[in-house]
């Protein structure tokens, strides 16, 4: 999936909620209530040639700072408990699949590989889940966080 080139705006925006400038290229991928970026669709290759192994980046400061807490409460764990381990399989294949297909003009380095977070199974980390079912992927541990967190996905718009 590939969203809107930021404005202005939306480059303060995410530099102000990330401490600092992204590296590579990036797109705003959802937005939330307020209109602000919640989540950035990543380049899977930095300028450098760095593959990026985290195509859907969690920006949104309400929503980071809850997955956190979640984290911090065991919520990797009890995600992996709770959701089906052939559908969070699924999840990271089609997560893969997404990213190669968006790789174009990169003809030698070491490209991104595994899935939600940069790896093939299990869970790593909620808040790459959730930013990607939030931009509309068929996550199960996404969708797990949100229900968590009682985020709805009425509250935000996917761009693209």
């Amino acid at each position: 999936m590939r969203a809107a080139p930021p404005s202005e705006l939306d480059r303060q925006a995410v530099a102000r909620l990330l401490g600092r400038q992204p590296r590579g290229d990036w797109e705003v991928a959802v937005r939330g209530p307020g209109g602000g970026p919640v989540v950035i669709w990543n380049a899977p290759v930095l300028e450098d040639g760095t593959p990026m192994p985290t195509s859907y980046w969690l920006v949104g400061r309400t929503e980071r700072e809850a997955v956190s807490r979640l984290e911090a409460a065991g919520g990797v764990k009890a995600a992996e408990a709770a959701v089906d381990a052939s559908e969070l399989q699924a999840a990271h294949r089609a997560y893969e699949a997404a990213r190669t297909a968006a790789i174009v003009g990169h003809e030698e380095g070491p490209l991104p590989s595994a899935g939600v977070g940069g790896t093939r199974q299990g869970v790593k980390c909620l808040h790459a889940h959730l930013a990607w079912y939030l931009a509309g992927g068929d996550d199960p541990v996404g969708r797990w966080t949100a229900l968590e967190l009682g985020i709805s996905l009425s509250s935000y718009q996917v761009v693209g």
